[in-house]
């Protein structure tokens, strides 16, 4: 980053946080188009909107992080899936346990499984979401 960024992000950021109440409602309105939600502080906004500043005097986000939040913030995360030849492991009750990630499924101890969830169920004798007890999603 040059010098002459920094200092103009900085003068900018010294800008937003000088900013009252009702000029952190509008200058909201103009980044986003619309007024924010009610009841947001200002300090919360002045973070927003310096964070907003900081993007575009920088560069912001790749366009594949912006895809991931968007996913996120409307609840359709994809899970994180292992590729094959991958080791998952997991210490449970003393015991660690190495699965390996095939194209077919799964190996554990020499034996196929179909899903993580099944060899999560073996291990525990109780029902987990197979993923999420090995941490991958």
């Amino acid at each position: 980053m040059s010098a002459d960024r920094a200092d103009q992000v900085t003068e900018r950021v010294a800008e937003i946080e000088a900013y009252d109440r009702a000029e952190c409602l509008d200058r909201w309105k103009e980044m986003s188009g619309r007024p924010p939600p009610k009841y947001l502080s200002p300090q919360f906004m002045k973070r927003v909107l310096i964070w907003e500043a900081q993007n575009r005097a920088l560069g912001g986000v790749s366009a594949k992080t912006t895809r991931r939040l968007n996913r996120i913030a409307t609840g359709r995360i994809a899970p994180t899936i292992a590729k094959p030849g991958s080791h998952l492991v997991r210490e449970w009750n003393g015991r660690t346990y190495l699965v390996e990630v095939t194209n077919s499924g799964y190996v554990m101890d020499g034996k196929s499984w179909r899903s993580l969830s099944a060899i999560a169920r073996h291990i525990t004798g109780a029902h987990w979401s197979g993923p999420r007890f090995f941490g991958v999603q």
